[in-house]
């Protein structure tokens, strides 16, 4: 299942057409969101080598929502 359809699955709005709007920018967020965590991770945790301490990928994920003020 795609993120869209789990959205719309999850979500459901009483039309298509509204369902497929919310859904479409669901999945823009969550692109924007997923983009910005791996230029993170490759910018700036890599080059100093802060993730040699990290043994969970939930772990490194909240904190980079914590950094960011997400």
């Amino acid at each position: 299942m795609t993120l869209k359809e789990k959205l719309k699955t999850e979500f459901p709005i009483n039309t298509e057409k509204k369902s497929n709007k919310f859904a479409n920018k669901c999945v823009e967020i969550a692109d924007e969101f997923a983009i910005g965590f791996a230029e993170w991770i490759f910018n700036d945790w890599l080059a100093d080598e802060r993730w040699s301490k990290i043994s969970d990928e939930k772990e490194l994920l909240e904190i980079y929502k914590k950094e960011k003020g997400l």
